[in-house]
């Protein structure tokens, strides 16, 4: 098993969101099942409960009676008539845990995770990012070049449309109430929306927005590819990822990275920053939107910024080891002030490396609480034809709290508002500027 597998931890969870905001087809699903059916999907919930009974990381699974849980459950599945009865079973088995990454993916979604000829629909968006506010879809920012940012569209603009969905407000509402009280609800619910948005590069989509003066807009947007440079693994989507440096007003140095991957690529960028900001008044590091990726990324930038020996990151437990995230100090460690800056879509290995610094002391958190999915996972067929995700592993931060579920809460909550977006504004990074030049 990859560690890097975790990058994709919540990536079913957000598929299934976008079959019910979609309202995909649901007659496949009320067909009767034929016997040959029946059995597979027997087999299916067998090897469900035994994988979590042998491969969770707690071997008592917090108390549960899992031999109970089977026999109770598994003649609901002999007596399931259809698929989707046979799906909610599964589904019950795998929440009587309470815990994320562990999921029933449908086959027909699977097929398009697994498939690298579906690739090209994944690399085109619509070249402008949104976040969820309030239960409305606002644009944060409009990449330049794009036909996005030549047609106009703006920050704080509302995004009211797309294509066939007339109401976007009214269809988040279900998603919302449906993940209300997760640590994760933000970046679903972002993730839905952006994934609208994206596509096949020279395609289309139709949007409807609510402008500055509260006018509606209609704009048809062709899809370009994604920003960044194309990072593949193993049978999963191209992921694009992009590395940003500036130098802020001030001398302040300025990272952002949308994810802990390709680092061949990604992490000589970051070498090269810190070096040249050894002499900086403060740095901040951007991973807002950030899913995570791969562990040893996360270890090698901290140590760029923490000089004492024998540190670590966090420790992952599963059930007959125990893994550090040590850290390994550079020869030249910067020792001023670090902002990092975090969000809802904030995941994995974004809060490891943020709930890590802010417990060793080393930075100070700007924005909103992380997504809580922390738990590395994997992904798997089973005989029936969908796919199965579930955790091998726990983590806990150098601090001993544990993040999944809960998230890493910044030190200065301060979340985006519809008005500072139509002012063009980044009030999280403003107040992390903020709070390096009080340092001076």
């Amino acid at each position: 098993m990859k560690i890097q597998e975790r990058f994709f931890k919540i990536l079913s969870i957000i598929i299934l969101a976008l079959l019910v905001l979609a309202g995909c087809a649901r007659s496949p699903e009320r067909l009767l099942l034929s016997d040959e059916q029946r059995r597979l999907n027997l087999a299916s919930f067998d090897y469900v409960w035994e994988t979590i009974k042998e491969r969770h990381w707690d071997k008592d699974l917090g108390g549960v009676d899992w031999s109970a849980v089977r026999d109770s459950l598994r003649p609901r599945m002999e007596g399931a008539k259809t698929r989707r009865e046979s799906r909610t079973v599964l589904g019950r088995l795998i929440s009587i845990l309470g815990q994320s990454h562990f999921n029933i993916i449908p086959s027909n979604v699977y097929d398009n995770m697994e498939r690298p000829k579906d690739e090209q629909s994944f690399a085109g968006t619509a070249g402008f990012d949104v976040r969820v506010i309030g239960g409305h879809a606002f644009v944060t920012s409009v990449r330049e070049g794009t036909p996005a940012y030549e047609s106009g569209i703006q920050k704080g603009w509302e995004v009211e449309k797309i294509s066939d969905i007339e109401d976007v407000p009214g269809r988040l509402e279900p998603l919302i109430t449906e993940f209300e009280g997760k640590s994760w609800k933000d970046h679903v619910i972002t993730s839905v929306v952006t994934s609208r948005l994206s596509g096949i590069i020279g395609d289309s989509v139709s949007v409807r927005f609510i402008d500055a003066e509260n006018n509606r807009v209609e704009k048809t947007i062709v899809l370009v590819e994604k920003k960044g440079r194309p990072f593949t693994f193993g049978h999963f989507p191209t992921f694009y990822t992009s590395i940003e440096v500036d130098t802020l007003p001030g001398g302040i140095g300025y990272i952002s990275f949308n994810a802990f991957m390709d680092p061949v690529h990604v992490m000589p960028v970051f070498n090269e920053a810190m070096a040249s900001f050894m002499d900086s008044d403060g740095v901040i590091i951007d991973v807002r939107g950030n899913p995570g990726g791969i562990i040893g990324i996360a270890m090698g930038m901290t140590g760029w910024l923490v000089e004492e020996k024998n540190r670590y990151l966090g420790t992952m437990f599963t059930r007959n080891t125990e893994f550090k995230c040590i850290i390994f100090p550079r020869v030249r460690v910067y020792k001023g002030p670090v902002a990092v800056l975090i969000d809802g879509s904030s995941g994995s290995c974004s809060e490891i490396f943020a709930g890590g610094l802010k417990d060793l002391g080393r930075a100070r958190l700007f924005g909103s609480r992380t997504a809580g999915a922390v738990l590395p996972s994997v992904f798997e067929r089973l005989p029936n034809g969908d796919g199965f995700q579930y955790a091998f592993a726990d983590y806990f931060s150098a601090g001993g709290e544990r993040l999944e579920g809960i998230g890493v809460t910044p030190d200065i909550e301060i979340f985006h508002t519809h008005d500072s977006l139509l002012q063009g504004k980044d009030i999280v990074l403003e107040e992390a500027v903020e709070w390096i030049r009080e340092k001076e």
